[in-house]
């Protein structure tokens, strides 16, 4: 298919603003992004579509299936509202439970106009099914951890299996991604760390890990070995594709080790700022060249999966940490949210318009009052406004792969009424 928009956005590194331009579709990808009137006569279907086209969002952290929880323990510190009443309560949900919570998370997402998140959970094919129904894209970690009724060294064997029998990537378009989810150094032994860091770069799988969320957590880790950062380069974790989730209480010397060895960052600001957890360095890791994508973090921690508003945290957070209000502008949180993302995920195929890119896309409409003068403005208050003032209100459409999976804000490959319907009940019962 050919669309063709008054605005098109590819995010690519300048953040070009093309009017009046199209983008081609075979096969899933996109093979053509350009001005109209310089197009290549081509015989695809044609789609005119009114407002802005944009790559798909990239949500770089995420725990979806938790839409189940969502408003447990909600005014509790990190370390207490983790211990006392969220991982009680998902040590009561099932693969069912898991499932019905991630169909409904994928859809609140792609509404939003996020096509492709990181997920970290556990019952990973009931996540990975889940995904492939609303047709999203996902980069899967399954949970790795070291707890009563959780042997790490199995859950570990399993990923291991998992991507040697179907691959790293699966489903049409490739929608997952598989890899390895240690969920963090205070609830892994060192010696895990290094075995899940040699599984990992042996099948070019990427890592997701918590780093240095918040103070209390990992205090013993730190007395032990500096920092969390240096514990993970002692044990062999980094080295091969590994992103670091929050990464809040990180020094000079951290941020130096993540760019010495290619460590990216999933920066969560809603997150951290619920929990308290902390503001982090986001102008310093950019500076290093440390790549950074923007997280939700999980919608019982944020409480919602909303990556508009992530951006809107990133800039206003950084502005007044460092009272600079020219430290992130709109056009560098529009990157962290797209091309950023694909970069933390150690992938170049998705988060911009380009040929070659999966066609994963999203029609903003101008129909709204962030738009109030119209598409005739420059594109600085064009990116303004679409930063500043919209948001996911303004997603009509979304496609994954070429495929449409949302028309007139409706997912089209499940029934949003259904989906909520399914989690009603097991809410109830996790919190009865």
């Amino acid at each position: 298919m050919r669309l063709r928009a008054p605005i098109v956005l590819p995010c690519d590194p300048a953040c070009s603003v093309l009017r009046d331009a199209v983008v081609d579709v075979v096969d899933g990808r996109i093979s053509h992004v350009g001005p109209a009137a310089t197009a290549p006569e081509v015989d695809l279907p044609t789609r005119s579509l009114t407002g802005i086209l944009m790559p798909g969002l990239v949500n770089t952290h995420a725990h979806s299936p938790m839409t189940v929880l969502r408003g447990m323990g909600g005014d509790l510190p990190l370390m207490r509202w983790l211990t006392e009443v969220i991982w009680p309560a998902e040590a009561r949900m099932t693969p069912a439970d898991v499932r019905a919570g991630m169909v409904l998370g994928s859809v609140e997402m792609l509404r939003a106009g996020v096509t492709t998140s990181a997920e970290m959970y556990f019952h990973g094919a009931e996540v990975a099914s889940a995904v492939l129904e609303t047709g999203a894209r996902m980069v899967l970690a399954p949970a790795i951890i070291d707890a009563p009724g959780w042997d790490w060294r199995a859950l570990l064997a399993e990923i291991d299996a998992w991507i040697d029998t179907d691959g790293l990537r699966m489903g049409p378009g490739e929608r997952v991604e598989l890899g390895y989810g240690p969920h963090s150094a205070y609830m892994l032994p060192p010696e895990a760390l290094t075995a899940v860091g040699e599984s990992a770069r042996a099948r070019g799988a990427l890592v997701q890990i918590h780093v240095a969320e918040s103070l209390p957590e990992d205090v013993k880790q730190r007395a032990a070995h500096g920092s969390v950062p240096a514990l993970l380069e002692s044990a062999g974790l980094v080295g091969g594709r590994v992103l670091a989730a929050h990464a809040v209480h990180l020094s000079d010397s951290d941020i130096a080790l993540f760019a010495r060895h290619g460590v990216s960052v999933a920066h969560c600001a809603g997150s951290n700022a619920k929990l308290a957890s902390g503001i982090a360095r986001v102008p310093d890791l950019l500076r290093a060249g440390v790549p950074l994508g923007l997280g939700t973090d999980g919608p019982a921690s944020n409480d919602d999966l909303d990556l508009w508003e992530e951006m809107r945290w990133t800039a206003m957070i950084a502005r007044v940490s460092t009272m600079d209000s020219t430290v992130l502008g709109a056009v560098d949180v529009l990157l962290l949210a797209t091309r950023g993302g694909a970069a933390a995920l150690h992938r170049d195929d998705i988060g911009t318009l380009a040929e070659g890119a999966w066609a994963d896309m999203v029609h903003v409409g101008v129909d709204d009052p962030a738009f109030a003068g119209g598409l005739d403005v420059s594109d600085e208050q064009l990116l303004a406004n679409l930063v500043w003032a919209a948001g996911s209100r303004t997603v009509n459409d979304v496609w994954v792969a070429g495929e449409q999976v949302v028309a007139d804000r409706e997912p089209t490959k499940v029934d949003r009424a259904a989906a909520q319907a399914a989690t009603r009940e097991i809410t109830h019962r996790l919190t009865a």
